[in-house]
């Protein structure tokens, strides 16, 4: 184990102990193998137990992929979670160490979800220490303020990018992924000026955040664009018109920084 990986499980460890679980957060575009390894090292190892939640996805295979994969590192058991049976899926969820959302659409994973009845079911896990991860649209779901599409046309106009309700595990973030390479800044600035009170957080592809106890640190070879209005001063017009603000905050972050997002407001 490198001494930066080392370090990045401490601060998982012991930061919020007995609090909800880490969260895995990665912007899409491949998942480098260093945090897929810290991912397997927080869910228990070789003892782990990883559930693939692949419901983002409309492939027939989907799962599979992230089956091998997690495989392949020495994971003690992994298995892909199907909902035709709710009772069934809900056992295998429980018994898991941790859980994986693979790619697709982040609006399809939650309706899927919604609809086997699982929703808070799966928040109770996360809140009983369970770790997370996910990535493109699993990592958007874990936003409360969830983007689940792009504007139908770019602009800072208020109410003009779309939001849905997503999982709520890191409640205080809004989560934007392939953030740099498709150019997604103005629609998560938008989001945030419509939602002051939430900090946007742009991961660029083969990006990661991991999220314990009111931080976050980034792992990966992008950059994480952060977007805080809470001490700004919006302008919140009528949706359908120009927004306006002042005094946003903008941190840019790379690998082996952190930002704290509970209790600086």
């Amino acid at each position: 184990m490198n001494l930066m990986r080392l370090l990045f499980l401490i601060l998982s460890c012991t930061l919020n102990a007995g609090g909800p679980g880490a969260l895995v957060i990665v912007g899409g575009g491949g998942t480098p193998e260093m945090v897929r390894k810290h991912f397997v090292e927080l869910a228990g190892g070789e003892k782990a137990r990883i559930a693939v939640l692949p419901q983002a996805s409309s492939r027939p295979n989907r799962g599979e992929a992230s089956v091998e994969v997690y495989t392949k590192l020495g994971v003690g058991e992994v298995y892909s979670v199907t909902l035709d049976n709710p009772k069934k899926a809900r056992a295998l969820i429980n018994k898991a160490t941790a859980i994986w959302f693979p790619g697709g659409s982040q609006g399809q994973l939650y309706q899927e979800l919604d609809k086997a009845g699982l929703v808070e079911f799966v928040r109770g896990r996360h809140r009983a220490g369970i770790p997370f991860a996910g990535t493109s649209a699993g990592a958007a779901i874990m936003s409360e303020v969830m983007i689940p599409n792009a504007p139908e046309k770019p602009g800072l106009i208020g109410g003009n990018t779309p939001v849905t309700k997503g999982l709520g595990l890191v409640p205080e973030l809004i989560i934007d992924q392939h953030f740099i390479a498709r150019h997604r800044m103005d629609r998560l600035l938008s989001a945030v000026m419509d939602h002051p009170d939430r900090i946007g957080v742009g991961i660029g592809e083969a990006t990661a955040i991991i999220v314990r106890g009111g931080n976050f640190s980034v792992m990966g070879k992008g950059s994480v664009v952060v977007i805080d209005a809470r001490k700004a001063k919006i302008s919140n017009g009528k949706s359908g018109k120009l927004q306006s603000g002042s005094n946003l905050s903008l941190n840019i972050l790379k690998a082996g920084q952190t930002f704290q997002f509970k209790g600086l407001k």
